[in-house]
């Protein structure tokens, strides 16, 4: 059984006991997460589809670690202008490990 979850703003597909990154989550490391925006779910006969989101079913996972993404360089500069500005940014990061999927 699968299923497309959404968190952060992002869209993953998931099934147990797949370890994944998504955007940053606020509980601490080691305490297990209840994902309830569920978009779609399949696996065993037809998908069953939300509209937009599936009734009654979640997906649970446990946090592993919380961790920085790679540093990005941000450039500006204005041509003739004599003005540079350069800054960098690193994502706040969380990877977590599916461990289950309740549907309806």
């Amino acid at each position: 059984m699968y299923a497309i979850i959404e968190t952060g703003g992002l869209q993953f597909r998931v099934q147990p006991g797949l370890k994944l990154i998504v955007p940053r989550l606020p509980q601490e490391e080691g305490a297990s997460v209840r994902i309830e925006k569920v978009l779609l779910l399949g696996g065993e006969g037809d998908a069953k589809i939300g509209a937009p989101t599936v009734a009654g079913s979640s997906v649970d996972a446990l946090i592993v670690r919380h961790l920085r993404g790679p540093k990005l360089d941000v450039y500006h500069r204005k041509r003739r202008k004599g003005y540079e500005k350069k800054t960098g940014h690193r994502q706040e990061l969380t990877e977590i490990q599916i461990t289950g999927i309740a549907g309806s």
